[in-house]
């Protein structure tokens, strides 16, 4: 196992961009979250492997295909190399809800994707979406959950969750906002070794 690499795990759609009941099924559709795009380069400039974990059942719906999806991806990644960002993988559930598939959050198989991936223990790494099943795919497999409240939930407060979020549940104004908590936490590590 890898124990030396730093992985954050990223929602997309009310985490990076926009999010919409209608689903975003074209590039012209994706649209960053002020801050978003900023906040991931910031991650990358710090020397961190960004990962993104989302459910895509747009695809398994029939209303949009890989090359559309490929295509939001392209332009997010374009985008976010224009502010000095990456992301290292993308990793998606194509599956409509009613499949019974094991990766659909909040289903861990997406994150045991990863953990395979990347050789490392997701305990303790980071995940950060805008609802409920991303924190319980987050804690199914150890990850510390990161609620923004840029999506499903803008007016979360870690005091006023619903008792289905896991416990330990820390919320974020937004991605931004989770970055700069995040940094300050590994400043104040480094400045006590």
């Amino acid at each position: 196992m890898n124990t030396h690499l730093k992985l954050v795990i990223l929602d997309r759609d009310g985490t990076i961009n926009r999010a919409s009941d209608e689903f975003v099924k074209s590039p012209e559709e994706w649209h960053p979250l002020p801050g978003s795009l900023e906040a991931i380069s910031r991650l990358s400039h710090a020397g961190f492997h960004v990962v993104l974990a989302t459910n895509q059942s747009g695809i398994g719906r029939g209303l949009f295909d890989m090359a559309a999806l490929n295509a939001v991806h392209a332009r997010m990644l374009k985008s976010l190399s224009a502010v000095g960002g990456r992301i290292d993988a993308i990793f998606y559930c194509p599956h409509a809800p009613d499949e019974g598939c094991a990766c659909r959050k909040p289903e861990p198989g997406l994150l045991f994707q990863i953990q395979e991936r990347y050789g490392v223990s997701l305990t303790g790494v980071p995940y950060v979406g805008d609802s409920l099943r991303d924190m319980q795919a987050a804690e199914s497999v150890g990850c510390v959950p990161h609620l923004v409240r840029t999506g499903r939930h803008p007016d979360a407060t870690a005091l006023t969750l619903p008792p289905a979020f896991p416990a330990g549940t820390q919320v974020h104004a937004d991605l931004a906002a989770f970055v700069d908590h995040l940094l300050g936490e590994a400043a104040a590590v480094r400045a006590l070794s």
